[in-house]
């Protein structure tokens, strides 16, 4: 068995209210410093040895990602 890690971001041009949320907080908590935060999803799976890489990204683009506002990477850990 493999584990895979797939990272999902949402498009530099697509605002990140949670992420915007994150950073206002931060700032109430005395944090400074911090410029930007932008929120996502990772997940990892565990997949057998022969699944290959052209299927690992029809997965992530197909049910991990939404494609038309984010993106994703895939690999192998």
């Amino acid at each position: 068995m493999a584990r895979v890690v797939v990272d999902v971001m949402p498009k530099p041009e697509i605002l990140d209210p949670q992420g915007q949320a994150v950073a206002r907080a931060l700032a109430r908590l005395g944090v400074a410093g911090v410029a930007d935060v932008r929120q996502g999803k990772h997940f990892e799976l565990e997949v057998e040895d022969g699944v290959d890489d052209e299927t690992l990204h029809r997965i992530a683009g197909s049910l991990l990602a939404n494609p038309v506002i984010e993106n994703w990477t895939v690999r192998r850990a």
